[in-house]
Formats: structure tokens, sequence, C-alpha cells
């Protein structure tokens, strides 16, 4: 039984596909213009979100950085522009995604130190404590069971590592919240059909942004799976929020 009804937002109600197989079918599917579709509908902002999350591992200066929900390897590669880390390990079940992922790697002569790998972010195929530092960016709401997915994350990190997930959220004041919920039941699925000729997908990250436990509600979640010094920032006027955790040294 879900915890969150987030858990239960899937892509395509009519599937009989468990949440994970549908969101890495949707994916596959819309992968070709993914990228594009992420600086259209946002303005190009969500570069600049991806930066402020990478920054906020600057301090630890990790070696070996995870990348869970990798897609197509945007965070992995800003990474190693920023924080240059011996190892970057993404994972995401979209084979799609990462072939595309894997392209991008190539083509920045940057596949010696980024490796992209199929992977099930609530079965991390590591051992215990092998990650310094773990990024997430817009992933964990397309988590089947949110607390097992964090929970693997937690347990894969470091002693004394951090994790930095960025996800959308929703703003809070009224004349921007009302803009903002026009263009994200009516516009960014018009759009969405029209780029990439699935409405599903842009339909589903409306709902699943709606039904996410955001905020304080989503720091008590990443306190019960065992994160410490847990802090959020708003960004954008609450569009969308950076939480960190760190897992506390022995």
């Amino acid at each position: 039984m879900s915890k969150y009804s987030h858990d239960n937002i899937v892509p395509f109600n009519e599937s009989q596909q468990s949440k994970k197989e549908q969101v890495a079918a949707m994916f596959d599917q819309i992968a070709f213009r993914y990228d594009f579709l992420n600086r259209f509908l946002s303005g190009g902002i969500d570069v600049s979100w991806r930066k402020r999350a990478i920054r906020e591992l600057k301090e630890i200066k990790p070696n070996k950085v995870l990348d869970v929900a990798t897609g197509t390897a945007d965070v992995a590669i800003m990474t190693a522009r920023y924080l240059n880390p011996e190892k970057i390990i993404g994972i995401d079940i979209s084979e799609g995604m990462l072939n595309l992922g894997r392209q991008k790697v190539d083509k920045l002569l940057l596949s010696k130190q980024i490796e992209l790998l199929k992977g099930d972010s609530e079965a991390i195929n590591f051992p215990n404590g092998t990650f310094d530092a773990i990024t997430v960016a817009f992933g964990v709401r397309n988590f089947e069971n949110l607390e097992k997915g964090l929970a693997e994350m937690y347990r894969v990190l470091k002693p004394g590592g951090k994790a930095v997930i960025l996800e959308f959220s929703k703003p809070r004041r009224k004349g921007f919240k009302g803009l903002y919920n026009l263009y994200m039941n009516i516009i960014a699925p018009r759009a969405g059909q029209w780029v990439s000729k699935n409405k599903d997908a842009y339909q589903y990250l409306n709902q699943s942004v709606k039904a996410f436990p955001e905020g304080e509600t989503f720091l008590h979640i990443l306190q019960q799976v065992g994160f410490k010094n847990t802090t959020l920032k708003r960004l954008s006027l609450g569009i969308c929020t950076i939480y960190c955790g760190s897992k506390t040294a022995n």
C-alpha cells in the first residue's frame, strides 16, 4: 500500500503496468524532445536551478557522486564541470533517456569521468557507503515508493556525505499562484503535446507536482529515513525547491 498519494499518480491511467514501468515507458517516448522541452517550458531557468543545486555540494568536494534519475545526464555533466569529482555514476530506468545522455557525455569527452547505467532508484546496485554525494533533479516525484527510494539513497551514501534533491513545488503567493496554475493546467500539457506528441506526460507532470509532499513535509520524510541537517531553499517564487540532507559521520 502506497504511503503517499503521489506514489499513485501515474502517466497512463488505463495501463495495468506499475508506476515504475509507466514512468520508464513515458520517458522512452519523450526522450527525443526532453532537453528541448525542459528549456522551452521553463524559459531556460531550469539550467540555473540545477547550478544552484550542484553548488550545495561545493563545500564537501565530493570525489564520487551518484546522480539518481539522471535522465539525459544534465546534472551529471554540470557536476563534472563545476565540481570535477573523480567519478560520477548516473542511473535511470529509461534506456531512451540514457542513450541520449551517453551521446552528450561522449560528445563532451567525459566518458571516463561519467558512467551512465540502467538502474532502479529503489534498488541501487552499489554497496553501503559508496558515494560522497548524491544528486536528484526532478526525479524523486517519479519514485514508485518515495521512502524506499530515499532510504536506498541514504544507504549508499558515505557517512559524512550529502544528498541534494531538486524538485518542483507549488508557489504560495496568490497572484503568482493563479498564473502558475494556468500554465501547469493548460499551457504546459498543450505545449508538451504539440512538441513531443505526448500530452499524457505533461498532464502527469502537473498531477504529480500537485500531489507531491513538498516543503517541511518532505524534510520530515528525509529525516524519517535517516538524513540529518535537512534544509530547503525555495527558488523562483516557489516553483522549485532544493532539499539537502546529510548522513552523519560515525
